[in-house]
């Protein structure tokens, strides 16, 4: 139960919150608008709709004004590289900001439809009142306003028929027009958010994205039409819905009954969104000023299976081991920025990224580069660089464990090339501070290409190890998941001999895929009463199996093995 805490009792906890904070607002504003006194001539006109549409509403308020919150990238690594305002724990929140940004992404999808739909029944029963010929209480209240001077509650002030009143009332009004973008610009998000969208066509996910300017400029003005209307105070005193709803032939006409006047409810959403819009401003305009400093690409390095390295220098950057950068090539696309894992340690007079060639953006950079040359690139030839960041992740909190395992499948093991280097430079210069004393690293990956960029690291940090005779510090197995049992045959003849035949190391290559359950166990027996931390860069599935683990593994008693789980999210 603890260590289910420690992995997932604060995002529960959290989550819990969220969701109780949403459910009060529903109820409380569904009853304000369902029982107010002041909505009893309202709800007249609009039945249960008012309700139905006004509790969403105040739900829409709340979670728009969280969903900038988790891609203010800055602010996050502000809060993260704080150790006074953010534990271990709060810090593994951060880390989890773009699944909250979804989470509420989702909500404010689930609230605008509900809000809709009953916004569609109270336009239709406006409509219908404003030309119903019988005459009755709901055309008494919607011919309110014909006089001049007298206040409306009605705001269909047209006389036509469905459906020609309803498209009539959505694009002529204010809170109908805007409404209609509003919904245009959540729908094209939200369909364009999905995974196939984002790995196959990052440019329309990117792009549609942007729409969420024009969202929240239809949000703020949303309300300035005050549709939504209700009897004034001043009214109240004087006219009694409860005894006038019954003499409504005789408004104006007995001292009891003077005609009721009404108000508009002022716009409320800016005041909830305001502030987080101002952030986000900030967030943006650090970004620009950042993505003007001048990067300088001194070296591209091509790698096999379409995997190319830029090394970089840029005055003043300063990185963690496991960070992520943002990049932009004008000469690829003035707009687009993409996120990539640093790969370079913090000890190192450069900062480099590793890309694979996946989509058109990326295939672009690689010829701009000069990668698909055999030649020799000049340095003045190379294309100009922007980069935003660094931004902290996960892997930030490798050193704050005594033990840890490193899992990463494909490219996916980016973030755990800062790491070994990083470690390979701490322990050359000051292994006795080291808190770090014990490393279990698992690469997977489909096919053999994949390996060979990495190889050179592993190596290295493999031969310094045992140089310093501490060979056990780091402890890897490198499996080959797309083989099958036909093609590892032909290597395992190879297998006695000293070194891999495949990655040249002296650990063998695996064939499959891990058992993580012996995995698993084997670390917890050798590791007893310590916390472990494991780290993973790779698919949600991946995620979701070494989680389990984590949980099924790690004892009760808060003094036994604990295995934490961390994952990558940008």
């Amino acid at each position: 139960m603890g260590n289910w805490i420690e992995n997932e009792g604060l995002s529960i906890f959290v989550i819990i919150v969220w969701l109780a904070i949403n459910i009060f607002l529903f109820w409380w504003y569904y009853l304000v608008y369902d029982l107010g006194r002041e909505y009893i001539y309202t709800r007249e006109l609009l039945g249960p709709f008012l309700a139905l549409a006004r509790a969403p509403a105040a739900c829409l308020n709340f979670n728009c004004m969280l969903i900038l919150l988790p891609v203010c990238r800055n602010l996050l690594s502000f809060l993260r590289g704080s150790s006074a305002c953010c534990s271990v724990r709060v810090r593994r929140q951060l880390d989890r900001n773009l699944t909250f940004h979804k989470l509420v992404a989702w909500a404010i999808a689930l609230h605008t439809t509900i809000h809709t739909i009953a916004h569609l029944f109270n336009v239709e029963r406006l409509v219908d009142a404003r030309t119903e010929q019988q005459r009755t209480l709901k055309t008494a209240l919607s011919d309110l306003g014909d006089i001049p001077g007298d206040s409306y509650l009605n705001f269909a002030r047209s006389k036509f028929e469905s459906p020609g009143g309803c498209l009539y009332v959505a694009f002529t009004t204010l809170a109908g027009l805007t409404g209609v973008i509003i919904t245009l610009c959540l729908i094209l998000i939200i369909t364009s958010s999905t995974k196939t969208i984002r790995r196959s066509y990052f440019e329309v996910f990117w792009f549609t994205h942007h729409l969420f300017i024009f969202f929240f400029a239809g949000l703020v003005i949303h309300g300035v039409g005050k549709i939504v209307r209700k009897q004034t105070p001043d009214s109240l005193s004087v006219h009694d819905p409860d005894t006038c709803a019954k003499n409504y032939t005789l408004w104006g006409e007995i001292p009891s009954c003077p005609k009721p006047q009404f108000s508009g409810n002022p716009p409320m959403t800016w005041k909830w969104v305001i502030g987080p819009m101002i952030l986000y401003v900030f967030e943006r305009l650090v970004r620009f000023w950042r993505s003007q400093q001048k990067v300088v690409i001194t070296k591209v390095v091509t790698h096999p299976f379409q995997t190319y390295e830029l090394q970089m220098k840029k005055k003043g950057f300063k990185m963690e081991v496991g960070q992520y950068i943002f990049v932009q090539c004008p000469a690829v696309s003035m707009l687009e920025w993409h996120p990539f894992t640093l790969t370079s340690a913090p000890e190192e007079d450069y900062f480099s990224i590793h890309i694979r060639v996946v989509g058109d953006w990326t295939e672009r950079l690689f010829q701009v580069c000069g990668c698909d040359k055999q030649e020799f690139q000049d340095a003045w030839k190379l294309p100009k660089i922007a980069v935003d960041g660094p931004f902290g992740t996960a892997s930030e909190d490798v050193f704050s464990y005594e033990t840890v395992v490193l899992v990463g499948a494909g490219i996916g093991v980016t973030p755990f090339a800062s790491v070994l280097k990083s470690v390979w430079y701490k322990y050359c210069n000051d292994a006795l501070n080291l808190k770090l004393k014990k490393i279990y690293f698992y690469w997977l990956c489909r096919d053999t290409h994949a390996f060979e960029w990495f190889a050179d690291l592993l190596q290295s940090v493999e031969t310094q190890l045992q140089e310093k005779n501490n060979p056990d510090f780091l402890s890897y197995n490198i499996y080959l998941t797309g083989w099958d049992e036909f093609q590892a045959a032909h290597f395992m003849v190879h297998h006695d001999e000293e070194k891999d035949v495949i990655t040249g190391l002296k650990q063998k290559t695996l064939y499959g895929r891990p058992n993580w359950e012996n995995e698993f166990k084997t670390i917890a027996s050798q590791h007893p009463s310590s916390r472990v931390g494991v780290f993973l860069c790779g698919p949600e599935a991946l995620a979701d199996t070494l989680n389990k683990m984590c949980i099924s593994n790690s004892e009760a008693d808060p003094r036994g093995i604990h295995f934490i789980f961390n994952k990558e999210n940008f």
